[in-house]
């Protein structure tokens, strides 16, 4: 082993925290937003076909719409489609509208010599500054004027801004996470952007993000360690180099050096690295970094972790292993729990109970000394934080309280968290999961699926914030979530042809999984980083991640409807 990564060992021991069996320290208190400040992206070195003679009108702004897909020299492939005065007055940069599809509809009056064209769609997001992406479902209705100019049709007016259609999003653009800690100092969060194909130096528009800090709606939830005098120079003689970080002590150096060196690797940039702070190495004793040397922070190293597969039937839980089920001992096999939660690697169980006309929430050891910590008329499936460091379950469907042990008097601790919702969501919380990372939270809301970000206000405070509705799509029909191990969200629905859905965490994509013979509804949904698990209308069913095709009933389980429950 490095002699870093035994630096970086002692590092995270000293900042982690323990579980709730062994009990959880106080965590720093998270620092403020920064804001993104601009950056130049490389330029592209394809040359993008402009209009052809003779081209009708709809083909040319299909034309003009596929071209805004290219930003390199401010758009100027696009600005080959107007009009010499309206390419002088366009601005490309007011926004970037994503929409399902776009259409075209010719308006009555329209000459031939001049022409205006309705253009609408279902706008899905936009993509704001730094390449986030911001999940939206709105529908979009603009006009297009266009006059023949030198004999050639070309767009003489059109709102400011750049309109794409989904698919041009995915083809030219590629979306790639850029890492930040999370408030512990433990886990790397992905920050995710969506970024020019064709750029000629990937690495560095990913460096210059990096010191630009988290995006806005991520920023709460996670760290930024650098001033605002940090800047990213560019990538010289085989050297990453960056200026103003001497404000940075050994300890936040290495998370730099984390942070950019992930970054960089999940990008399929090459090692080893080179990074250079104000004229020295970053790292005095290790000019040159790989992600063997970082190897405690891989942001995917728990995508890999032996999961357990536990399954709870006729209301109680039980263990199974290569067709073997075998009952977990004491309250976990009385037959009355609704909903769990288990680490196997903390040895903890936190299930919903009923008892007369209440649920409980009990926790304890997989051996059964437990202790009830929440009653009330209704409480969520429960949810473990990064670590199990803390869980969280939503009493009454509106109340998230934090479960956690204390450092001083070793009891459980309950403390109440806040949701801030948007002003036009109302509802009851029917299900809430917080990511592996423990920074984002997805809940259901009246059949519909939304994704926050956990901050923490305070030691020993938290809140949910930013939240967006990330499936629109799917209307009202969400019945249960969770989160994959890769940050995919698995959607269960109670839609008879598509019952499961994948939804990307910004919500930039959602795609139906194989239905073949799933039954709706999908009442629970569960995932290992090998196997997707459901419980439909009829049984718990499996699914590897490999396969595209057959639902098969869990060994063990053959005729069972059991809800599965992953544990780590």
């Amino acid at each position: 082993m490095s002699k870093i990564s035994t630096k970086l060992k002692t590092l995270t021991a000293v900042l982690s925290v323990t579980t709730l069996v062994a009990g959880c320290s106080t965590l720093p208190q998270n620092t403020d937003p920064q804001v993104l400040r601009s950056f130049s992206g490389s330029q592209s070195t394809q040359e993008i076909a402009g209009p052809t003679p003779n081209q009708d009108p709809d083909l040319l702004i299909r034309g003009f719409f596929s071209a805004g897909a290219y930003p390199t020299q401010q758009y100027e492939a696009a600005k080959a489609y107007l009009t010499e005065g309206t390419r002088s007055t366009w601005n490309p940069a007011a926004s970037t509208r994503i929409l399902d599809r776009i259409d075209l509809n010719t308006l009555p009056g329209s000459t031939n010599a001049e022409r205006t064209i309705a253009i609408r769609g279902t706008q899905v997001g936009t993509l704001l500054s730094g390449g986030v992406y911001q999940s939206e479902n709105a529908e979009f209705e603009a006009e297009i004027t266009m006059r023949r100019e030198d004999g050639e049709w070309r767009i003489d007016a059109l709102p400011d801004g750049i309109l794409l259609e989904r698919n041009d999003l995915r083809n030219h653009y590629t979306p790639h996470d850029v890492y930040f800690f999370d408030p512990s100092g433990q886990v790397l969060v992905g920050d995710r952007r969506w970024l020019f194909n064709e750029s000629q130096s990937m690495s560095t528009v990913l460096m210059a993000l990096l010191v630009n800090g988290p995006s806005p709606a991520i920023s709460p939830g996670v760290v930024n360690q650098l001033s605002t005098d940090a800047s990213f120079v560019g990538f010289n003689d085989g050297e990453y180099q960056f200026t103003g970080l001497g404000n940075l002590d050994d300890d936040a150096r290495l998370r730099f050096a984390a942070q950019a060196v992930w970054t960089l690797a999940h990008a399929d940039v090459a090692g080893p690295y080179t990074l250079v702070a104000d004229g020295a190495p970053l790292l005095s004793e290790f000019p040159t970094l790989t992600t063997d040397d970082l190897a405690e922070y891989n942001p995917e190293a728990y995508t890999n972790t032996v999961s357990t597969l536990f399954a709870l039937q006729d209301g109680s839980l039980s263990r199974v292993s290569s067709g073997n089920v075998s009952p977990l001992q004491g309250i976990w096999s009385g037959g009355d729990i609704d909903s769990a939660a288990i680490s196997s690697s903390a040895n903890v169980v936190a299930a919903v109970r009923h008892e007369s006309n209440e649920a409980v929430l009990t926790v304890g050891s997989m051996e059964g000394v437990t202790s009830d910590v929440l009653r009330s008329e209704t409480i969520t499936r429960p949810t473990f934080e990064y670590a199990s460091s803390g869980l969280w379950a939503v009493v009454d469907g509106e109340t998230p309280v934090r479960v956690a042990r204390s450092a001083t008097t070793g009891e459980l601790v309950q403390t109440e968290a806040e949701i801030v919702l948007p002003r036009d969501v109302t509802g009851p919380i029917s299900e809430f999961q917080l990511s592996r990372t423990g920074v984002r939270a997805a809940m259901i809301i009246e059949g519909k699926v939304y994704v926050g970000v956990v901050t923490r206000p305070g030691p020993g405070e938290r809140r949910v914030t930013n939240i967006t509705e990330v499936a629109p799509s799917l209307g009202e029909a969400a019945l249960s979530i969770n989160w994959r191990p890769d940050g995919i969200l698995l959607v269960g629905t109670s839609i008879p042809e598509t019952p499961l859905w994948r939804v990307e965490q910004d919500g930039s994509a959602i795609s139906s999984t194989p239905s073949g013979n799933l039954s709706a509804p999908v009442v629970a949904v569960a995932s290992s980083a090998t196997t997707i698990y459901v419980t439909d209308s009829h049984a718990m069913l499996q699914l590897p991640t490999a396969d595209n095709d057959i639902w098969r009933e869990v060994p063990g389980l053959l005729g069972t409807r059991a809800a599965p429950v992953v544990a780590y």
